[in-house]
């Protein structure tokens, strides 16, 4: 049996989500067996597990690419390793590669690798860029972005909201509420 999985770094990314679901049923995948969300990455990610678990031996996990199920060519690794634990393979639509077969398997490490190269060579490019940036004093950081909302937070929760009504109404995480007032437990005491 084909299972699906597709994953966007956010809820914003609808068009790139529809467009995985629709290269999925192209290749013959049910519709009912798909797993989707739109988390980044690195946060857990519950439906690809169930993805994982529901595979029985031969079946065949389906994605369209190959970083859209994994962040990093350690982790695509323990991926194929948990599907193969289950009798099952991976089976990328772009570039195509199977792991049911030879040249499937040794084309997933060559690929996994030459991404995982790119990856770490931006990286060390962006590392080098703000080095320089700073050298020249241009760099200026990450804008602030929550912290800069604190007089708004401090006055929300004076009046009494809540910290999910304040996090909802200025478009901030709870967290970032819970650091303002660490900022300023003073105030809260």
């Amino acid at each position: 049996m084909l299972i699906g999985y597709a994953r966007t770094s956010t809820a914003k990314q609808n068009g790139g989500l529809v467009a995985q679901l629709a290269l999925l049923e192209k290749a013959d995948v049910d519709p009912d067996n798909v797993f989707h969300e739109q988390v980044s990455s690195v946060q857990p990610r519950a439906q690809l597990d169930a993805a994982i678990k529901s595979l029985r031996k031969g079946d065949q996990l389906v994605v369209t690419k190959l970083d859209r199920l994994a962040r990093s060519l350690e982790h695509a690794i323990q991926v194929e390793r948990q599907i193969a634990s289950r009798g099952a393979s991976l089976k990328v639509l772009d570039p195509a590669m199977d792991t049911s077969e030879p040249i499937g398997r040794l084309l997933f490490n060559m690929i996994g690798a030459v991404a995982q190269f790119e990856r770490e060579i931006m990286l060390e490019r962006q590392r080098d860029s703000i080095a320089r940036a700073k050298a020249e004093d241009k760099y200026k950081g990450r804008v602030p972005t929550a912290r800069a909302r604190s007089t708004e937070v401090l006055g929300m929760m004076l009046q009494g909201k809540g910290l999910a009504e304040v996090a909802r109404l200025i478009g901030i995480s709870r967290a970032s509420v819970y650091r303002i007032i660490a900022d300023h437990k003073e105030g809260f005491a």
